[in-house]
C-alpha cells in the first residue's frame, strides 16, 4: 500500500523540523498577543464559494468536494482564512474583544499537480488581526512574518507590497484591463485566455514571458485608486520605512482570493534556480461582513510548511536530543525494580530509553553507545538478587555498583552534572 499521490507520511526524522517550527511560532506569536485557534478540516462548501470566489482556480479546480450521507455539500478546506472568519462568526468572538489576534497551523487540502514543496495535503501557518482598519495592523502582521523567517535562520527574503485598492476600484480597472487585453486575446498564454474573462486580475500574476510583455503597456491598478486607498497604502510603506524593513511596491501583485482589498504582499525566498513565495497575505476588510457577521476589518497571511522545511534543512541545524540513560536488562526474573527506576527517573525529568530487545547485555551496551547515551544502567538476575544496579558510564568505560537505596540521589547526581 501506497500514500495517495500529493501527500506524504511526515517521518520521525522529519518531524523535528515541525516542531522546532511550532517551537519558535508559538514563542513570537504569544509575545505579540496572538491567541492559537483549530477548526474543523470539514467545512461547509458553501463557506469557501462566498468567500474565496467562484471564479477562483481553488474553487474551480482545486477544492476536494463532496455530499456526506447526509446529503450535505462538504469540502475539506482548502485555506484557512475563510474557516477563522467562521469561526469567528458562529462563536461570536467579537463580543469578548474588538480585536482578535489569532493564529493557526494544520492541513489544508487542494487538488494540484504534486511537485517540490507542494503537495495535495499541505501545512499552512497563519495568523489572522482581526478588527482594525489601521495600517499600522498591516505593518504588524508583516513584522511578526518577517521575525519568525529570522528566528529560523532564514534570511535570504523580500518583500513584495502592492495596493490592490477596494472593490469598487478593482471593479473599475479589471474593465479597462480587460478591454486593453482582448486586443491580444490570441497572443495570450492558453491560462491567461481562459481568465481573461472570468478573472483578468490573475492574469497579472502570469509567469509566462509573452503574456508579461503584453501587461508591460497595460493599464495600472494605482491609476484608479481614490485617495482612502493611496493614503492607507503611503502609510503602510512609511511605518515599514520606520523599522527599517525593505520592500519593493510589486504593481503586478494581486492575490488570487476575491477577499482582499487594500494592501497585498508576498515575502519570497530565492533559491539556486528558482523563486518562491513562501509567505502571502493582505487585508480583508469585508470577509465577516459577506459571510454574516459584523464589519471587522482584519488583515492576515499564510505561510506554507512544506517550502519552509525544504529551505530550513538547508540552513538551520537541529542536534536531536540524545538518550542520556539507557536501561540495559537481561532475561530478568519478575521485578519492579525496573518500574522504581523508571519513576525515579522520570522524577527527574532525564531523557532516557528502556531497551526491550531481548538482546544480550553487551548488544544491549554497544546499542547505548551507538545512540551517544551517557550512562548505561544494567540490571541481571544477580543484581535483583544484592539489590543494585550495575552503573556503566559510557565515555569514560568507568563502572560502579549503586544500591537500590541510594539511586534516587545518585540520579539526582546525574541529573546536576547535566547542568554543570
Amino acid at each position: 500500500m501506497q500514500p495517495l499521490r500529493g501527500t506524504k507520511d511526515i517521518l520521525p526524522n522529519e518531524i523535528r523540523y515541525w516542531q522546532k517550527i511550532y517551537q519558535v511560532v508559538n514563542k513570537v506569536l504569544t509575545h505579540n498577543n496572538y491567541k492559537e485557534i483549530r477548526t474543523p478540516i470539514l467545512e461547509n462548501t458553501e463557506l469557501f464559494l462566498q468567500s474565496i470566489g467562484d471564479v477562483t482556480d481553488i474553487v474551480n479546480k482545486e477544492m476536494y468536494s463532496f455530499s456526506d450521507r447526509g446529503g450535505r455539500n462538504i469540502t475539506l478546506r482548502p485555506e484557512g482564512t475563510a474557516s477563522i472568519a467562521r469561526a469567528v462568526i458562529s462563536n461570536k468572538l467579537y463580543l469578548n474583544s474588538k480585536i482578535n489576534r489569532l493564529w493557526y497551523l494544520g492541513p489544508m487540502f487542494r487538488y494540484e499537480r504534486p511537485q517540490k514543496g507542494r503537495q495535495r495535503q499541505f501545512h499552512q501557518l497563519g495568523i489572522e488581526c482581526m478588527g482594525s482598519p489601521m495600517p499600522r495592523a498591516d505593518v504588524e502582521v508583516i513584522k511578526i512574518a518577517i521575525n519568525i523567517l529570522k528566528q529560523l535562520k532564514l534570511e535570504e527574503w523580500h518583500l513584495e507590497i502592492n495596493s490592490i485598492g477596494n472593490l469598487e476600484e478593482r471593479i473599475k480597472y479589471t474593465n479597462h484591463l480587460k478591454l486593453y487585453l482582448y486586443k491580444y486575446e490570441s497572443d495570450l498564454d492558453e491560462d491567461s485566455q481562459r481568465r481573461l474573462k472570468d478573472n483578468p486580475l490573475r492574469i497579472l500574476d502570469s509567469k509566462n514571458t509573452k503574456t508579461q510583455a503584453i501587461l508591460n503597456d497595460s493599464p495600472k491598478l494605482k491609476e484608479y485608486l481614490t485617495t482612502e486607498s493611496l493614503k492607507h497604502f503611503e502609510e503602510v510603506c512609511n511605518n515599514l520605512n520606520k523599522l527599517s524593513i525593505k520592500y519593493y511596491i510589486n504593481d503586478k501583485l494581486v492575490r488570487g482570493l476575491d477577499y482582499y482589498n487594500y494592501t497585498a504582499f508576498e515575502i519570497k525566498t530565492r533559491g539556486i534556480n528558482e523563486q518562491n513565495t513562501i509567505c502571502g497575505g493582505g487585508r480583508y476588510d469585508e470577509l465577516i461582513k459577506q459571510l454574516g457577521g459584523p464589519y471587522t476589518p482584519s488583515v492576515g497571511w499564510a505561510m506554507g510548511l512544506e517550502r519552509l522545511i525544504i529551505i530550513m534543512k538547508e540552513k538551520l541545524e537541529i542536534i536531536e536530543s540524545k538518550k542520556v540513560i539507557y536501561i540495559a536488562n537481561s532475561k530478568i526474573d519478575n521485578s519492579d525494580i525496573i518500574w522504581q527506576l523508571i519513576n525515579t527517573i522520570d522524577k527527574y525529568q532525564i531523557h532516557f530509553e528502556l531497551d526491550i530487545s531481548n538482546n544480550s547485555l553487551n548488544k544491549q551496551i554497544k546499542k547505548a553507545n551507538q545512540i551517544g547515551s551517557k550512562v548505561c544502567f544494567i540490571i541481571g538476575n544477580n543484581e535483583i538478587l544484592h539489590e543494585y544496579i550495575t552503573i556503566k558510564w559510557l565515555e569514560t568505560g568507568t563502572q560502579q555498583q549503586v544500591p537500590i537505596c541510594k539511586i534516587d540521589n545518585y540520579i539526582k547526581y546525574i541529573k546536576f552534572s547535566l547542568k554543570t
